[in-house]
């Protein structure tokens, strides 16, 4: 089985390539930090199956499923969402667009081979959900209000409380995408009695601030390989400390 890695955690696949590449029955073919890369290396590697991320910029996974299904593919691969939203609205719109399964994230190696493995029996594999969650997490809030910290946003801004209530509905409520703008600013701006572009401001430059002045290095980290030479967008830095929060 060949199998595409999509997902802008560099880390996670990492670890995913690794312990994927030890099992003497699966290869990877390729790896993709972000979603048009992704349908580049599944004309061109030709997946069997694709292990793919919802949140990532430049094009998300709904993207990628929507232009997935316009690409002229002599065998369509298989596509497993690897995702921490499982709101029912969320997993009926992909499965419309055509995910054959879906794993919640945090998830067991283990459990994410066996499903891999399951495409290449001649039985179907019904769509389903998985999630290996263990122990009790810590609050979501908590653990984006510590990475708020660790970067070096200035608490004192207007912008840390709204791009932390930002980052927590893209984990808890499933804001993706072009959402951000159409639909996660407007509420943000309703809840604080502001305005959208007064929200966006604010976060802008909460998060210049903290390039500027607080823990640079660790923003390129959690932000690479989009991030090295400038400030990253409020979308980009949304995401991936909604990914961070998220227990692997």
């Amino acid at each position: 089985m060949r199998i595409l890695i999509v997902d802008n955690n560099v880390e996670l696949c990492q670890v995913l390539e690794e312990y994927l590449s030890d099992q003497q029955d699966l290869e990877v073919a390729g790896v993709a930090y972000d979603g048009e890369e992704a349908l580049a290396q599944i004309e061109t590697l030709k997946p069997d199956v694709v292990l793919l991320d919802i949140t990532m910029p430049y094009l998300d996974g709904i993207g990628v499923l929507e232009k997935l299904n316009s690409l002229e593919l002599k065998k369509r691969p298989k596509v497993i969402v690897i995702t921490a939203f499982g709101r029912d609205a969320l997993i009926s719109r992909l499965t419309t667009l055509g995910a054959d399964f879906f794993i919640l994230k945090p998830f067991r190696l283990e459990m994410l081979a066996e499903r891999i493995r399951q495409f290449s029996s001649d039985s179907e594999v019904i769509g389903g959900l998985q999630s290996a969650a263990a122990a009790e997490p810590v609050s979501s809030e908590y653990k984006v209000t510590k990475l708020l910290h660790q970067m070096g946003v200035p608490p004192h801004y207007k912008g840390f409380s709204y791009l932390r209530e930002a980052v927590l509905m893209c984990v808890e409520d499933g804001y993706l995408g072009g959402a951000l703008t159409k639909e996660m600013y407007p509420a943000l701006a309703e809840k604080y009695k502001t305005t959208s572009g007064g929200v966006e401001a604010a976060i802008r430059n909460a998060v210049i601030a903290a390039w500027e002045n607080g823990n640079t290095a660790y923003i390129k980290e959690l932000c690479h390989p989009h991030c090295e030479a400038r400030v990253p967008t409020n979308s980009l830095i949304i995401a991936k400390i909604a990914e961070e929060s998220m227990v692997f």
